[in-house]
C-alpha cells in the first residue's frame, strides 16, 4: 500500500510541480486518518538501520570528488563550528525563553541543529539546483549529520548521568569520527577489491548494499559513527577505482539501482512522519513549537552566515545568493526525528522534545521545502546568478 501510494503521489506532485516530499507527508496524514492505515511506527531503528544508510550512500556515492576537495574546508567549518553555534543558541534559547532545564535544552539543540540529508537532497535535486550550490549544500548536510550525531551521543551521555571530564569527550568525539570513518574505508575498500574480480552487475549491485548497510552496521557495533561510516564507504567507492572498480555495464546498473533505493527510502520516511505528525497535538505546544522555530531558524543563520564570512577574502568565498540559499535550505528531517526517538525515558523533557522537533520538522517540510523552489527561481533572476544556481 505505501509502494502504491508513493508511486501516485510522485505521479500528482510532478503534474501539479509541487515538492515530492510535501506530498508525501500530507499522503501519509490523510492515510493516518483513513481506516486502511497499516500498523507501521516511525522508529529510531527503522530509520538508522533501514532507511538511512541507503540514503547517505547515495548521495556521497554522487558527490563530485573534485568538487568536495575543493571546498572542503568551507564544507567542515560549517558542518562543524556552524553545528556547534546553532545547537548553543537554540539550546541557550529554549533554557531562558521556555525555562527548559540546561540538559535538556542542549539535547534538544543538537538533534535539531543538522540540517537532514534525507529532506535537503531529495528538495534540492527536485528543484534541479546543480553547480558548486548543489556540492555545498548536498556535502555541508552529510557532514553536518555526522558531525550532529556525534556530538548528540556525547550530550545523551552525559544527560544520562554519566561523569565525563574535557579530555575524555574530545577522545571520544575522535574516537567516534576517526572509527566510524575508519570502518567505513575499510568495508568499502574490501567491497572495491572483490568487486573488481567480477563483471556480473547484479554481483556488483551486492557489493555496493553490503558496503552501504555493513559499513553503518560495523561501526554502529563497535560505538562508532555509523553515519560517518556509511558517508566514507559511499565516498571510497566512487572514487578510489586504481584497487578495483565497477565494469561499465555495472556503473549503470548500480546507478540505476542506488538511485530507486534511494527513491524507496525517501518514500518511506516521509510518509512515515506524515502518518506520525496526524497524532502530534501541535494546537497543545504550540508556544514552544513557535520558539523553537524562530530559534532554530535564528540558529541556521548564526551557523551560515558568520562562518562564511570566515572566507570573505579567500577563492573559496561563498556568494552573498548561496549563502541566502543556504540558510533557507536547512531542512530538518528524519534524523532529528530519529535521534530524538532514540531518547531514553531518563532524559529530562524527552516527551516535549519529541513533539516539539516534530513541529519543527513540519515547519521545515511544508514551509522551507514549498517555498524553495520559488526560492531558487528567484535567486536565478538577479544578474549573473543563472551559472551559480
Amino acid at each position: 500500500m505505501l509502494l502504491l501510494i508513493a508511486a501516485v503521489v510522485a505521479m500528482l506532485t510532478r503534474r501539479l510541480r509541487l515538492p515530492y516530499s510535501v506530498g508525501l507527508v500530507v499522503a501519509g496524514i490523510l492515510l493516518a486518518v483513513s481506516p486502511f492505515a497499516p500498523k507501521v511506527s516511525l522508529t529510531k531503528d527503522l530509520i538508522f538501520t533501514a532507511l538511512l544508510p541507503p540514503l547517505l550512500f547515495e548521495a556521497a556515492f554522487y558527490l563530485h570528488w573534485n568538487e568536495l576537495r575543493r571546498n572542503f574546508p568551507v564544507i567542515v567549518v560549517l558542518a562543524t563550528l556552524g553545528v556547534v553555534l546553532s545547537a548553543g543558541l537554540t539550546a541557550a534559547g529554549m533554557h531562558y525563553l521556555m525555562h527548559w532545564e540546561w540538559i535538556g535544552a542542549l539535547v534538544f539543540g543538537v538533534l535539531i541543529a543538522a540540517t537532514d540529508p534525507v529532506s535537503v537532497i531529495a528538495t534540492f535535486k527536485e528543484a534541479k539546483a546543480h553547480g558548486r550550490l548543489l556540492v555545498l549544500i548536498e556535502a555541508e548536510s552529510l557532514f553536518n549529520d555526522g558531525s550532529a550525531a556525534v556530538a548528540f551521543g556525547v550530550i545523551v551521555a552525559v544527560a544520562s548521568g554519566q561523569q565525563f571530564s574535557s579530555v575524555q569527550i574530545l577522545t571520544r568525539l575522535l574516537e567516534s569520527i576517526g572509527g566510524g570513518i575508519l570502518c567505513g574505508g575499510v568495508v568499502a575498500i574490501g567491497a572495491l577489491l572483490l568487486a573488481g574480480r567480477t563483471t556480473d552487475h547484479l554481483v556488483e549491485i551486492t557489493f555496493t548494499t553490503i558496503a552501504a548497510y555493513g559499513s553503518f552496521l560495523l561501526a554502529d557495533h563497535f560505538g562508532f559513527s555509523g553515519v560517518l561510516a556509511t558517508i566514507a564507504a559511499g565516498l571510497v567507492m566512487s572514487n578510489f577505482t586504481r584497487i578495483g572498480g565497477i565494469s561499465t555495464r555495472g556503473k549503470e546498473a548500480v546507478h540505476d539501482f542506488w538511485e530507486y533505493a534511494a527513491f524507496i527510502a525517501n518514500s518511506f520516511v516521509f510518509l512515515l512522519i506524515g502518518m506520525h505528525e496526524a497524532h502530534q497535538n501541535l494546537i497543545a505546544i504550540w508556544l514552544p513549537a513557535v520558539v523553537a522555530i524562530a530559534l532554530v531558524t535564528l540558529g541556521r543563520a548564526v551557523a551560515i552566515y558568520p562562518c562564511c564570512l570566515l572566507f570573505a577574502r579567500s577563492s573559496l568565498r561563498v556568494t552573498a545568493r548561496h549563502q541566502h540559499v543556504l540558510f533557507w535550505g536547512g531542512l530538518r528531517g528524519a534524523l532529528a526525528l530519529a535521534l530524538a526517538l532514540s531518547l531514553s525515558p531518563d532524559v529530562p523533557l524527552r516527551e516535549s522534545i519529541i513533539a516539539i522537533s516534530f513541529a519543527v520538522v513540519a515547519f521545515s517540510v511544508f514551509v522551507q521545502g514549498l517555498t524553495m523552489a520559488p526560492f531558487l527561481r528567484r535567486m536565478r533572476e538577479i544578474p549573473g546568478s543563472q551559472s551559480e544556481c
